[in-house]
């Protein structure tokens, strides 16, 4: 039993290094060995089903008169189980974009105001909203903008600048 105890700890060790050293192993082995620990040899996935075959294994031969091989067998089984949801969530959870990071060409379209007025064919300021902060960016215009002028950003060149035209109402 202390051998199907000694695996459970394991496992949670290792899920706990997982996740506190969230893809050191895949980095230290990034493209040497294609990718194979991307998927079921992920170290969340080992983690699950060594754990899930330790404990299992202990409850089994503890709780009942079956012996090594039949608790190991009831282990597989349920490290198969564990490890194969682990897997599942895991996909799951990456294949998430819906917390995607804002990009600068999202600002497209939006509208700002003139923080600092934009010379003909020079630079002024801008004041946009990204993902409902004000940022301030670099701008440029066709004609001079004065300050206070509301825009709509017309192209976004850099990730630090962007081109704008006044509105008209």
């Amino acid at each position: 039993m202390g051998l199907f105890l000694g695996l459970g700890i394991t496992g949670i060790v290792l899920l706990v290094g997982s996740l506190v050293f969230d893809g050191v192993l895949e980095g230290v082995f990034d493209g040497a060995l294609d990718g194979l620990f991307d998927g079921w040899l992920s170290l969340p996935v080992v983690a699950g089903f060594v754990s899930m075959l330790g404990f299992t294994g202990a409850i089994v031969l503890g709780s009942t008169g079956l012996g090594p091989g039949a608790a190991t067998a009831a282990g597989v089984v349920a490290g198969a189980g564990a490890g194969g949801l682990t897997y599942r969530i895991s996909r799951a959870l990456l294949r998430d974009r819906s917390g995607a990071a804002p990009r600068h060409e999202d600002l497209l379209g939006s509208t700002g105001t003139v923080v600092t007025a934009i010379a003909a064919g020079g630079y002024g300021e801008v004041l946009l909203t990204l993902a409902g902060q004000p940022v301030k960016y670099a701008a440029t215009a066709d004609g001079p903008v004065g300050r206070g002028t509301e825009v709509w950003v017309t192209a976004t060149p850099s990730p630090t600048s962007v081109a704008v035209r006044a509105v008209e109402r």
